[in-house]
């Protein structure tokens, strides 16, 4: 699955957000994603990659 294009509503589903969360990240350019044919795809590598360095930093 990590090599996979998946769709909004997918990666909406993956990350447990609204898709609306996931509109405005993209849109806001603060998200890794695609545009093909007016539609987000997201690879889930890159979105894994992403979310790993959303963490909080340890002191």
């Amino acid at each position: 699955m990590t090599n996979k294009w998946l769709t909004i509503d997918q990666i909406a589903d993956y990350l447990q957000v609204s898709k609306e969360k996931v509109y405005k990240l993209c849109q806001r350019g603060r998200m890794p994603a695609s545009k093909f044919g007016g539609q987000w795809r997201f690879k889930v590598k890159e979105v894994d990659a992403w979310l790993k360095k959303q963490r909080p930093k340890k002191k």
